[in-house]
């Protein structure tokens, strides 16, 4: 394993991770508020087929901090290229996202989709959406009477000044943590005591202020027009039945818009932690996406 830095062109560094070989590169993008970390259970069996680059989104792990105005889906895919071109600047790629750090892959789609059925020639999105987490309930209707009032503003700058004041004060490792991370980060079969704690400690690593500072991106997430050009390499699409930031609903509409390409894989009593908890399927669901992949090239290099 080797770790360096990439400095992106608004001059954050961000942190990167290198393991394995081989010709096919994996480029691993975690979730809100977690770091590249949250892989290491995949990166134990993806190492053997293909060399892996990890990185952390800006404000994330190891890497720096980021402007409130750089703090959006919209600039990680930016990232996310500028990581491409400087840690693998040739050779075949598979792009795999976990909930944010699939947006981020939906992101650069639409923002570099010649990269797509050239250089990318597969994506894993693992417990994401392409947009509308907020359209429905009680907090989609909060959102639009907010907005129609015209006060969407005022809440997130107000968001943003008291962060730096809770983060001050904040608590770590409470009850109510991990009683909020069982509820929303796991289903209806797939938590135990110390996996709960695991995924607290580290969600909780990633201050207040960060959290505040991306908020506002998910509120106007919709990365739709990324759809077809996903559809152009083999996809797979993981959703957890019991997730309740991105429902599984939202990994069926993914599948939907990403058309016969995709492969949609849900897990029954998961949740948005699919990845720590039910392992073994998720693990499979790659392994069978690079066969796929490699099916795939050799089928484009006979035709």
């Amino acid at each position: 394993m080797t770790s360096r830095t990439v400095r992106t062109d608004d001059g954050v560094d961000l942190h990167v991770e290198t393991d394995g070989s081989g010709p096919l590169t994996v480029v691993l993008s975690h979730g809100f508020t977690a770091r590249l970390g949250e892989w290491d259970l995949q990166r134990e069996v993806l190492r053997h087929r293909a060399r892996l680059v990890l990185w952390d989104q800006r404000g994330h792990g190891r890497s720096g901090w980021t402007p409130l105005t750089a703090a959006t889906i919209d600039r990680t895919g930016r990232d996310l290229g500028q990581v491409l071109d400087a840690v693998v600047p040739e050779g075949p790629l598979v792009l795999a996202g976990h909930s944010m750090g699939g947006m981020s892959v939906m992101a650069l789609a639409r923002q570099r989709p010649e990269l797509f059925g050239t250089r990318v020639v597969g994506v894993f999105l693992l417990a994401t959406s392409a947009g509308g987490l907020v359209r429905n309930g009680l907090l989609g209707l909060w959102l639009r009477m907010v907005r129609w009032l015209g006060l969407l503003p005022l809440w997130l700058g107000l968001l943003q000044l008291l962060a730096p004041l809770l983060e001050r004060y904040r608590r770590r490792g409470t009850a109510p943590g991990r009683w909020f991370t069982r509820r929303y980060l796991f289903g209806r079969d797939d938590a135990d005591p110390a996996t709960v704690r695991q995924v607290q400690d580290l969600l909780e690593e990633t201050p207040y202020t960060v959290t505040a500072a991306f908020y506002s991106t998910f509120l106007d997430h919709d990365e739709s027009a990324a759809l077809p050009v996903l559809g152009r390499v083999p996809v797979t699409v993981v959703a957890a039945s019991h997730d309740r930031l991105t429902p599984a609903g939202h990994g069926r509409a993914l599948a939907a818009g990403i058309g016969d390409a995709a492969e949609l894989v849900v897990v029954e009593g998961a949740g948005h932690s699919v990845n720590l908890t039910r392992t073994g399927v998720v693990d499979a669901a790659f392994l069978a996406l690079l066969d796929r992949v490699e099916a795939d090239q050799q089928q484009r290099r006979a035709g």
